[in-house]
Order: structure tokens, then C-alpha cells, then sequence
């Protein structure tokens, strides 16, 4: 076994109890907190198959953009810091879809026969064409901007859920 493989089993666990502590934390904030080392976890995983670009977007939107906006609705949105209740009737559900999700990716990664060998070549302007797609009007400019502008109402609706009534 390689260092980089037991780095990939080392990091991918932490990012598994990230995630796992999100869905599972009694506190809403220290869930939030989860999401952010399974995010991290993710963002090292980039980092382990040499996707530099994709790491730091990781890092840069998920961790830094909207896991930091989620900390900051639940800070500002009173009522919210304390424990809430995880528990509904539709838990067992929840438990089904999963195992049959599970099923499935099980055996399509049993099934699926995997390629042999190197990795074809990326370009070496990959980056630049992926810049020049998301400032171009006719590609992902608007989308771009969507999202942008979806950042800022949830930023200013949690600020008004959390001002005063008075």
C-alpha cells in the first residue's frame, strides 16, 4: 500500500465523519461546523488527484462562500442555537432509499468494468478555456450571476428573520 492510498483512506474517513456528524449533531451550528471538515475532506481529495483548480473552488465557494453564509443564518436567526429535535416519521423511509442507493452504487461498482492505465492528457488550457466560459455571455455568465444574487437574498432574508419586531 502507497502513502497516497492510505492518505486517500485517511482523508476520505474524515470527510465520511464530517458528513456524518452534519446529519447526526444536536446543535445546529456544530452541524454546520460538520459540513465544513467533510467540505475540507473533499477539497483534499481534489488535491490528492492533482485537480489543483478544483480544490480551490472547493475551498474557496463551498467552505469559504456558503458553508460561512450558513454559519451566519444560524447565528443571526434567534431560537436556532440550541438543541432541535432530528427525529420524524418519515425516518424509516429515509433508511430504505439509502440501503437501495447503497445496493445500487454496489453493484454498478462490481459490474462496471473500470479502465486499465494512464489517464488520457488533459489540455493544458483547460483552465483558460473554463475561464473564458464562465465570463462569456453565452455560456455560464448567467448562471454565474444566479447564483450570486441567490447568496445575497439568503443573506438578507436571515437578516431580516433575525431583526427585531419592535
Amino acid at each position: 500500500m502507497t502513502i497516497l492510498q492510505v492518505m486517500f483512506i485517511l482523508i476520505s474517513l474524515i470527510t465520511l465523519g464530517g458528513g456524518l456528524y452534519t446529519v447526526t449533531a444536536k446543535n445546529l451550528f456544530h452541524a454546520a461546523l460538520g459540513l465544513i471538515l467533510s467540505l475540507a475532506g473533499v477539497a483534499c481529495l481534489y488535491g490528492l488527484l492533482e485537480a489543483s483548480f478544483l480544490a480551490g473552488a472547493q475551498v474557496l465557494i463551498y467552505i469559504g462562500a456558503i458553508a460561512i453564509l450558513i454559519i451566519f443564518a444560524v447565528m443571526l436567526t434567534r431560537g436556532v442555537m440550541g438543541a432541535f429535535p432530528r427525529a420524524n416519521e418519515q425516518w424509516s423511509y429515509a433508511v430504505i432509499v439509502s440501503l437501495a442507493l447503497l445496493a445500487v452504487l454496489l453493484v454498478t461498482l462490481f459490474r462496471f468494468s473500470w479502465p486499465q492505465g494512464a489517464p488520457a492528457a488533459v489540455p493544458t488550457d483547460s483552465i483558460a478555456r473554463l475561464g473564458q466560459a464562465l465570463v462569456d455571455p453565452g455560456q455560464y455568465a448567467l448562471p454565474f450571476e444566479v447564483a450570486s444574487v441567490l447568496l445575497v437574498a439568503a443573506l438578507i432574508g436571515s437578516i431580516y428573520v433575525a431583526r427585531d419586531k419592535k
